[in-house]
């Protein structure tokens, strides 16, 4: 093969790569020298002339003449009767240039160097990818369904390139179609191998955090800060926003008129319950907030072991504690202090009472639904009820019901 015709065969492959000439020339450079030391054992001797705009090269090597008895060096020498078959009048002492043409390394060192050629792009091309997605942590992309599979979804951007979203990263009312757009954080860039592989995510609450900074301009332009975000993807999400200017409603920007600025956040988190608080530095004011749309009473703070116990009426702590114990659950892990429920007013055995959300590893966390939908939110709530009247009241069989009272009296057993 031809110089010219190697080059030229890279040249497509430049194009279908996106590597520019000039790096591709700089790759084949190496590869070359690389083949000649192998064959030689030096390349200090060569000269590769490359001009990208022709796409052609020439490897000159240029060697001592030395008289015929006298070669020890072969590589850097040549005899003066060698020498002699290239120009007549050549004299000891001189040095001589002549051309290496592909040939003359042996088809074995050709194939060799084609390999090794194609190994240095790729390596090029993985590593520009992996420090220009590295860039890119944190930040919102939006990728096109390539590929669906049980575990994974295969996104492949304009460029080509492949982007992972994994099933745990999906939201779990996510459902998608081959040529679907998908937006979510680059949450990382993994080397599998030599590889990167780019991993979106959108249950991250990076992707909020974005979003919000997206869709809301006073985000944006830094007059609102998004000071802290909770979520438990496709449920429920808490977001404290603070302003600097006394002017602006933080809650009332993020939310918009009728919600008209937060709806197009929660449509894209599927239909996610966002609630927007205004943050302060008062931890009990900030409890009170975070446990929003709950009226809270009162609040006993301990520093030390950063919890808090939350006085509410009783008809307060369905709402506070929220769906399946969502509210109480993200309400602590917005404020950093964990929430003790405290029923004011109860008696004895209303205060000994337990949520049915604590029973989470016994019982299933759609039968808890199915008893909060009808108003039972505690152990003592459900043990209270008729059986006959649950299975009229609720989607579950009586042998369900059964059970999960049998769990329930065994708490209050022990």
């Amino acid at each position: 093969m031809e110089n010219l015709a190697l080059i030229d065969s890279f040249s497509e492959f430049k194009d279908d790569k996106l590597i520019d000439r000039v790096t591709l020339m700089a790759i084949l450079e190496e590869v070359f020298r690389s083949a000649l030391k192998k064959k030689f054992g030096s390349d200090e001797n060569f000269d590769i002339i490359i001009n990208p705009d022709k796409g052609d090269m020439e490897i000159w090597r240029r060697r001592i003449i030395v008289a015929d008895d006298d070669l020890d060096l072969e590589n850097l020498e040549i005899t003066l009767s060698e020498a002699r078959k290239i120009e007549p009048d050549f004299e000891i002492g001189e040095e001589v240039s002549e051309e290496v043409k592909l040939i003359d390394l042996g088809r074995r060192a050709i194939l060799a160097l084609r390999q090794n050629l194609i190994s240095k792009i790729h390596e090029h091309d993985n590593t520009n990818l992996y420090k220009q997605f590295k860039d890119l942590i944190g930040e919102i992309y939006t990728a096109e369904v390539h590929h669906v599979r049980p575990r994974v979804v295969i996104l492949v951007d304009d460029d080509g390139n492949e982007i992972v979203l994994p099933k745990e990263k999906q939201i779990p009312s996510d459902f998608f179609r081959k040529g679907d757009n998908v937006r979510g954080i680059i949450e990382n860039v993994e080397l599998k191998g030599n590889k990167p592989q780019i991993i979106m995510s959108r249950t991250s609450e990076k992707f909020l955090e974005k979003l919000f900074e997206t869709e809301i301009p006073e985000v944006f332009d830094g007059l609102i800060t998004v000071k802290n975000v909770v979520r438990i993807p496709g449920e429920k999400a808490k977001v404290a926003v603070d302003s600097y200017d006394d002017r602006i409603d933080p809650v009332g920007a993020c939310v918009g008129m009728k919600g008209s600025r937060i709806h197009g956040i929660v449509r894209e988190l599927g239909n996610e319950n966002i609630d927007v608080i205004n943050y302060t530095n008062n931890t009990q004011l900030y409890i009170t907030r975070a446990l929003s749309p709950a009226k809270v009473s009162s609040i006993k703070i301990n520093e030390d072991a950063k919890r808090a116990e939350v006085y509410l009426k009783l008809d307060e702590v369905s709402k506070a504690i929220g769906r399946g114990g969502h509210n109480i659950k993200l309400a602590g892990m917005l404020t950093g202090y964990e929430l003790d429920v405290i029923r004011e007013g109860a008696t004895p055995e209303e205060e000994d009472d337990v949520e049915l959300s604590e029973f989470s590893d016994e019982i299933e966390g759609w039968v808890i639904d199915e008893f909060a939908k009808i108003g039972l939110d505690t152990a003592r709530s459900v043990l209270k009820q008729d059986v006959a009247d649950l299975v009229r009241r609720t989607d579950l069989e009586e042998e369900t019901i059964l059970e999960v009272m049998r769990i329930l009296r065994e708490e209050f057993s022990n």
